[in-house]
Formats: C-alpha cells, structure tokens, sequence
C-alpha cells in the first residue's frame, strides 16, 4: 500500500509539472509569436499541444483518483 501511494505521489507530481510548464511554453509561445509576427499556425500548433498536455494531466489525476477511491 506505501508503494502504491508513493507512486501516486511520483505521478500527480509529474502531472501538475506538466501543467505548469505547457501553461508556461504556451504563454511565451504567444507572447513570441505576437511580437515577432509568427504566422498564426504557429499559435494553433501551440495552443493543441498545450491541450494534448492538459488532457493528458487530466486523465493521469482521474486514474489516481479512481485508484485511490477503489482501494
């Protein structure tokens, strides 16, 4: 059981890492590609991976949370 809970530990960790640097990497992203006039696929390519990296946080904390609510 310790193990199971340092594991949750290890990836929740991961996850809200995750979270704060695609929150991070969009947010330059559109702050660089606004001044130096990137076209705007470059915002679009940005913005889905942020939403891939969101997504994917939000299914690693349902499944720790699901874990924790099973045992």
């Amino acid at each position: 059981m310790a193990g199971s809970r340092d594991q949750d530990a290890g990836q929740m960790r991961q996850a809200a890492v995750v979270i704060a640097v695609a929150m991070v990497a969009w947010l330059a992203i559109q702050w660089l590609g606004g001044h130096y006039g990137w076209a705007g696929k470059w915002a679009f390519l940005a913005d889905l991976a942020a939403i891939g990296a969101f997504v994917w946080s939000l299914l690693v904390t349902w499944r720790i949370w699901r874990r924790r609510n099973d045992a």
